[in-house]
């Protein structure tokens, strides 16, 4: 299986940020095949950058974002992080060097202790990092006020608020750790439409400010289209097409990238109704045979159901995996 580049910028990846290289993950469950949920993906995120992740439920998304965290185990592939591997977690906490990738999950009301002040769960970072509680008090009362809550809130606990404000508590427990990645998977999608600018805006601005690298995972192509500066499509744990956003927006080459970008509502008072994609995902443990988006492709061919296309850089940092659009695909390189 060829896998999917999605490397920006040059060929040759830095050393410093978020890599992985040919990853896959698989699920096993009695009884039935094991679900290769991630089939062979490249991406990396460098210091600074925003990197949009996109794809419908059940393409993939949140288990990569996991496997490059630590939080599952690969089954084949490499992930590193500032030119290490990272240490899939288990018992123990954290290696020191990896404190520097931090995640943030999509559920606010899950990812916070209901028994424990939302300072105390703040300033744990500081002091795994060797500080005092009482300097971890200060600094979560100071993160508390750049993600734009009063530092009074550090008293309570996390019931007294709504689900934007525990996700900027979310946010700010990362912060604490001094992250230089962030991987955000779906960090928006159970907030109202107000909460979820003002969240992306604030990972966005995070991001430009502290040099911090963002792996921004979302199924809402039009915040992504905003706040990141390369986009990756992906489609039952492989991905189709990449480049920059405002690129593959304009311009989409894939028919899977086409379709989602014409399902977008727009407020441009044509009158016309987002344009749906016909079927459903199949089962990843049972994928189709080639390319895995044949059944459902409105240019497929004979020959899509035996041969699975490479993704092919035809322009540059711009790259798509179809073989019904590989002649017209001039390669870079």
């Amino acid at each position: 299986m060829t896998a999917s580049s999605v490397f920006s910028g040059s060929s040759s990846a830095p050393d410093t940020g978020l890599r992985l290289r040919d990853l896959s993950v698989s699920y096993r469950s009695p009884g039935r095949p094991a679900v290769r949920a991630v089939a062979g993906v490249d991406l990396s995120v460098a210091p600074g950058q925003v990197v949009g992740l996109v794809g419908e439920s059940g393409c993939g998304k949140s288990t990569l974002g996991k496997a490059a965290v630590g939080l599952i185990k690969p089954a084949s592939g490499v992930v590193e992080f500032d030119g290490h591997p990272v240490t899939p977690l288990g018992l123990r906490s954290r290696p020191t060097g990896q404190r520097g990738l931090q995640m943030v999950f999509q559920d606010p009301y899950a990812s916070l202790n209901p028994r424990r002040r939302v300072g105390e769960q703040i300033s744990d970072a500081v002091v795994l990092g060797g500080g005092s509680r009482e300097q971890g008090r200060g600094v979560a009362r100071e993160l508390l006020e750049r993600v734009g809550l009063p530092a009074e809130f550090a008293d309570r606990f996390p019931h007294a608020f709504s689900g934007g404000q525990r996700q900027r508590i979310a946010i700010a427990r990362v912060l604490a750790a001094e992250p230089s990645c962030i991987v955000a998977d779906e960090p928006i999608a159970a907030l109202d439409a107000s909460a979820q600018a003002s969240v992306a805006n604030l990972l966005l601005t995070l991001a430009r400010e502290r040099n911090v690298g963002l792996l921004f995972i979302s199924h809402d192509l039009s915040i992504v289209r905003q706040i990141a500066d390369t986009v990756a499509v992906m489609y039952l744990g492989t991905v189709v097409e990449s480049g920059p956003t405002d690129q593959v927006w304009d311009n989409p080459r894939h028919p899977y990238s086409k379709a989602l970008i014409a399902a977008v509502p727009r407020a441009d008072g044509s009158g016309e109704l987002p344009v749906d994609l016909p079927g459903d995902v199949p089962d990843p443990a049972f994928p189709p045979t080639g390319c895995r988006f044949h059944p459902r492709c409105p240019i497929a061919i004979d020959a899509c159901a035996d041969d699975e296309p490479a993704l092919v850089e035809f322009l540059p940092h711009r790259r798509a995996a179809c073989s019904v659009l590989a002649p017209a695909l001039t390669k870079v390189g």
